[in-house]
């Protein structure tokens, strides 16, 4: 790890003259050696990165979509193609490129993180050793070495040893109850991050490869944080645990204001919409105006959260317009109504019995045309009874003469009627 942060090092004076700055703030509230000043520091250090990343996050955002998209397609790709990988590549690349879509933009925010990440690791490793690092001086140092969160040193780590963590002025235990709650915090947060996207923001309805592979992830990252922040400093837990919460709370943001289409969470999203539309009977922002124009844009195509929103609109005597507002509408009331009423039943049919006391009952009157049907359909059924009850010749008794049929039928040159057979001799 030391390696990996080393190699980060260009960006160590900039983290380090961030934190200096955000402590210098704290500082004056807190004090300069408390660990609310270089906490917080950090956490500061956390949400202004958090913030210039929000682009790269709205990029992850429209990727994952896509690619979620795509995901029938590139399974018909590599059906058609699994005998010939380059080809399969090269139409890969192609499907790409026509749907502008980049698999790596679901990894930038990770990726420019990173280097801030190990570049703070190797700031508080630094703190550790009582090295000076950055715009970080003596002075500085001596203060984030006194500087405890719930009796835990910024740079102490759960694998430290008790010489060690007497060095910074705390007690071993103090340090791995810290440490033990910060990772069981991260571990968790990063798990129920996961398992909203899966449970909520997916479209059910496709079942694709891509799907198990985050199902997967969303118990391989947890088991990965929860074995390497043994080696974290708790400085970096801090920074790691507010990320995570961070992103769990945009991740929120954004399932409950844009959800994936054909998810739980569009579904219940469209539903608070529908409420809202019902209430105030108008589309009340530019935002929601959008969303119902692009259901509307859809017609046959939309999924069956967006059928059910349009019928909803529908029940209450709305129609959605291709503007995305709505109006009043009695024709889609009148139509939503009568798909939902129950069809008129037809009358039960009567027995031959019951026709017959009615008529019996009704001598003058004429039998219905239903009637004169049945007693056909009777009729019909007797004398087919009748006919397989008679018993029939299996082979018919020959005749002397030749029926006519079979008269016509001999060839020429053969004598008609029953013929002798030749004498042996004659061939």
């Amino acid at each position: 790890m030391d390696t990996i942060a080393s190699f980060f090092s260009f960006i160590t004076t900039p983290v380090s003259w961030v934190i200096v700055q955000f402590h210098a703030l704290y500082g004056t509230i807190f004090g300069p050696d408390t660990g609310w000043a270089w906490g917080l520091s950090i956490v500061s250090l956390v949400v202004l990165i958090r913030i210039c990343l929000i682009p790269l996050f709205v990029k992850q955002i429209k990727s994952t979509r896509n690619m979620q998209v795509l995901q029938p397609k590139m399974k018909a790709i590599q059906e058609r193609y699994k005998n010939d990988k380059q080809r399969q590549s090269e139409e890969m690349m192609k499907l790409y490129k026509e749907t502008g879509t980049n698999p790596l933009s679901s990894c930038l925010p990770i990726l420019a993180q990173s280097p801030f990440f190990f570049a703070l690791y190797h700031v508080l490793s630094s703190i550790a050793s009582g090295k000076t690092i950055g715009v970080i001086n003596q002075s500085l140092l001596d203060s984030a070495r006194q500087a405890h969160i719930f009796g835990a040193p910024l740079a102490a780590k759960f694998t430290d040893s008790s010489d060690k963590v007497a060095s910074l002025s705390a007690s071993l235990t103090d340090v791995r109850v810290v440490t033990a709650i910060m990772i069981v915090l991260m571990s968790a947060s990063q798990f129920y991050t996961q398992r909203q996207l899966m449970t909520k923001n997916v479209d059910l309805t496709v079942k694709t490869p891509y799907m198990q592979q985050q199902k997967m992830l969303m118990y391989i990252f947890p088991l990965i944080f929860a074995v390497t922040g043994i080696n974290f400093p708790v400085g970096v837990l801090v920074y790691w645990l507010t990320t995570n919460v961070w992103t769990m709370g945009q991740q929120m943001y954004v399932i409950n204001q844009n959800p994936t289409p054909g998810s739980k969470a569009q579904d219940q999203y469209l539903q608070r919409l529908l409420k809202s539309i019902t209430a105030h009977s108008e589309v009340r922002s530019r935002r929601k105006r959008n969303i119902v124009k692009a259901i509307v844009a859809k017609g046959p195509d939309r999924n069956d959260n967006e059928r059910k929103f349009v019928t909803g609109l529908a029940k209450v005597g709305l129609a959605a317009q291709a503007d995305g507002t709505v109006i009043r509408s009695e024709t889609a009331s009148a139509e939503a109504e009568s798909g939902g009423a129950a069809r008129r039943q037809q009358p039960k049919r009567q027995t031959k019995a019951q026709r017959q006391a009615a008529a019996a009952a009704h001598p003058g009157t004429e039998k219905p045309a239903e009637d004169k049907d049945s007693e056909a359909a009777d009729d019909m059924a007797k004398t087919s009874l009748q006919k397989k009850d008679e018993p029939q010749d299996t082979k018919s008794k020959p005749t002397g003469k030749p029926a006519a049929g079979s008269a016509r039928q001999a060839k020429s040159g053969q004598r008609k009627g029953p013929q002798r057979p030749k004498h042996p001799s004659k061939k």
